[in-house]
C-alpha cells in the first residue's frame, strides 16, 4: 500500500467508496473490503447508507483506529448549527465517536462558503471529526474555502480519471500540500473496457481497470476511492502497488481529448 500524508495522518491511496449502495449492500461490501485490507472507507449523508457502513466497521476485527473514515455533509445544511447537528446524526448512525474526515459534499448556490467552513470547523472543534475538507470544489472556490477555514483543508474530493485529469486543480492542490481524492476513477465504468488501458495493463500482468487506478495513484498527493460490490473486483482494485507505469505509459493513458466523445463527461456528484 502507498499513502498520502496530510496533517500528520498517513491515508491509504486506495480507499473504498460506497456511492449508490443501499445500507445493507454497503454493510456487506465494506465488511468484505475491510477483510481484503482496505483501511480507508468513504460514505456520505446523501448515500443514505451510513448506518450500514457503521455496522460493518463495528462488526469487523479491524480496530477502529486503523480505519480512516470519511463522510460528507449534505449541502442543504447551510448554517453552522445545521452542519453541526447533521454531523452529530452522521456520527451516531456510523456508531463512532468521531469521523476522521468531514467534507461538505458539494457547493450550494445559496450557501456562503464562509458559513459552511465555519460549520465544518465548529464540528471539528466539538470533536465530531478530526479533519475537514471539501468536495466538488474548483480551484477558486477551494482557495476561498482555505481563506475562511481555521483548520487546514485536508482534501478536495472531485471527479478524477484519465479522461478528466483535473490538471489545474491538481497542480494547485500539490503546490498547497492538499490531498486530491478522486472519485469515479473508472469514468463511471467507461474505462473498464478501454483497449489502451488493457494493452498497457497486460504488459504488467494487470487489467485495464488496474491500469486506470495505478494512473491515478502515481500522482503526488492523490487518493482514489473505487467502489465495487464484487469481492474479486475489490481485490483487484487494491492490488495495484506492485507495478509502475512508465512516464510514456502514464502520458499515453492521460487523454483529456476523449472528453469530446462524451466519455467521462458524467460529473454527477458523489
Amino acid at each position: 500500500m502507498e499513502f498520502v500524508t496530510r496533517c500528520g495522518d498517513a491515508v491509504p491511496k486506495i480507499g473504498f467508496g460506497t456511492w449508490q449502495m443501499s445500507s445493507e449492500t454497503a454493510h456487506d461490501s465494506v465488511a468484505t473490503a475491510l477483510d481484503l485490507g482496505y483501511r480507508h472507507i468513504d460514505t456520505a449523508q446523501a448515500y443514505d447508507n451510513e448506518d450500514g457502513v457503521g455496522r460493518a466497521i463495528t462488526e469487523s476485527d479491524v480496530d477502529r483506529e486503523d480505519i480512516f473514515l470519511t463522510t460528507k455533509v449534505f449541502p442543504t445544511n447551510r448554517t453552522v448549527d445545521e452542519i453541526v447537528t447533521s454531523t452529530e446524526e452522521s456520527v451516531a448512525k456510523l456508531g463512532v465517536d468521531a469521523v476522521d474526515l468531514l467534507l461538505i459534499h458539494w457547493p450550494h448556490p445559496l450557501a456562503s462558503v464562509e458559513t459552511v467552513m465555519a460549520g465544518l470547523n465548529a464540528a471539528r472543534d466539538q470533536g465530531l471529526t478530526r479533519h475537514i475538507g471539501v468536495s466538488n470544489f474548483g480551484k477558486d472556490r477551494l482557495e476561498t474555502a482555505r481563506e475562511h477555514s481555521e483548520a487546514p483543508i485536508f482534501t478536495d474530493q472531485v471527479l478524477f480519471h484519465p479522461w478528466w485529469p483535473q490538471r489545474e486543480l491538481l497542480s494547485y492542490c500539490q503546490s498547497q500540500d492538499i490531498a486530491l481524492t478522486g472519485y469515479s476513477p473508472l469514468a463511471n465504468g467507461a474505462a473498464i473496457d478501454d483497449d489502451l488501458l488493457w494493452e498497457i495493463g497486460e504488459k504488467h500482468g494487470k487489467t485495464g481497470p488496474q491500469t486506470a487506478l495505478r494512473w491515478a495513484t502515481q500522482h503526488k498527493n492523490v487518493i482514489t476511492i473505487p467502489m465495487s460490490t464484487s469481492r474479486d473486483h475489490q481485490a483487484q482494485n487494491i492490488d495495484i502497488f506492485d507495478f509502475m507505469l512508465t512516464e510514456e505509459q502514464h502520458e499515453n493513458v492521460t487523454r483529456p481529448s476523449y472528453l469530446k466523445t462524451g466519455l467521462g463527461m458524467i460529473q454527477g456528484s458523489i
